[in-house]
């Protein structure tokens, strides 16, 4: 008898992990080795297209200035990459995208801006049409891009067709541009501070207009993630009483629904949508020698850590994207008695 008991319990878990192999291994957060740049850093984005290829961008704080910062992951390892215009030079790296086959990438080259691009044939460089006091975002899809940021006289929004560039003006009432992302070269979003208030614009192909999102009372914006299905989701923090909690809101393509994720007082800058179909983004920590993200799904949010790393006294991922079926994290680590340098992080894979 015990030795049918044996056969029988053998026979279902043998069953179980055949049916439902995700219920019997669970992915886990594992560090990827980065080769080590000038400390301190800064991290500005990242992007993937796939498992195989990802950039990540940032600058070091040399003692001169700024020093761009590229770094490229080929499925298996980190390398930092110097062969783009500029390289040696002073600036940053800021906002990277993947537009059809290639690669763009804001650049801030000893205070002017311009558009790396990086195709098979290797890199080029598109120069805006002018300089900035401030660069304040940039975005890029097939067709179209737009960098903003200010100058002497105020506010601009610089848009570029693929053959050259134009000014483009925002409804009346609107001081900066905080950040801007786009769908398509008629689908374009930004998030303003205006005369009122928060708001946030569209883009439809002829001009910019308010999207009247009833975005919460006191509220800013950090970031809007747009889907090739169409919806849309926005993070930001609201302000009660002097205390900021994290809202998410998500467009449908009919209503937009607000929600309260316990995040406490989260920069939602970073947040993707998973290989999972739920949001990802980092948060703070409360293990100083682990990472933290949250996960999203509705009205459900769980967290995870990264690995241990030892002597770790801050350890912070600041930026996600989808590689695949994973997920990639870029950000810093300091071990105590360095300044922070450069880590990397995967869920899965």
């Amino acid at each position: 008898m015990n030795g049918l008991r044996a056969v029988i319990v053998c026979l279902v878990i043998a069953c179980a992990a055949v049916v439902s192999p995700a219920a019997a291994v669970t992915p886990s957060w594992s560090a990827l080795a980065v080769p080590g740049a000038a400390p301190p850093v800064t991290v500005s984005d990242l992007a993937a297209r796939g498992p195989g290829e990802a950039w990540a961008t940032g600058y070091e704080h040399a003692a001169d200035g700024l020093r761009p910062m590229l770094y490229r992951w080929d499925g298996t390892a980190w390398s930092r990459d110097t062969a783009f215009p500029g390289a040696g030079e002073l600036g940053w790296l800021g906002k990277v995208q993947f537009v059809g086959d290639e690669v763009w990438i804001f650049h801030n080259r000893v205070g002017a801006g311009e558009i790396l691009r990086r195709s098979a044939g290797g890199w080029s460089a598109v120069p805006l049409p002018q300089t900035l006091w401030t660069y304040q975002d940039f975005t890029a899809v097939p067709g179209a891009a737009w960098v903003v940021g200010e100058d002497d006289t105020g506010l601009k929004v610089l848009h570029y067709d693929g053959s050259g560039w134009t000014t483009q003006s925002t409804p009346d009432g609107v001081l900066f541009l905080m950040g801007i992302t786009a769908r398509t070269a008629t689908d374009a979003w930004a998030w303003a501070d205006t005369s009122t208030g928060t708001a946030v614009l569209r883009w439809d192909g002829t001009a910019w207009r308010d999207a009247k999102v009833p975005l919460p009372p006191n509220s800013n914006v950090h970031t809007i993630l747009l889907e090739p299905s169409g919806r849309v989701t926005i993070g930001g923090s609201q302000y009660t009483d002097g205390v900021a909690r994290t809202y998410l809101m998500t467009w449908n393509g009919h209503a937009w629904r607000t929600t309260y994720p316990p995040l406490g007082d989260t920069y939602t800058e970073a947040m993707v949508r998973g290989p999972d179909g739920a949001l990802w983004l980092p948060v703070r920590s409360d293990r100083a020698f682990q990472s933290k993200y949250a996960r999203v799904d509705g009205s459900r949010t769980t967290f995870s850590y990264g690995p241990e790393r030892t002597n770790a006294i801050d350890v912070k991922p600041r930026a996600l994207a989808r590689a695949g079926f994973s997920l990639l994290s870029f950000g810093t680590v300091e071990i105590y008695g360095s300044k922070p340098n450069l880590m990397s992080e995967r869920l899965g894979g």
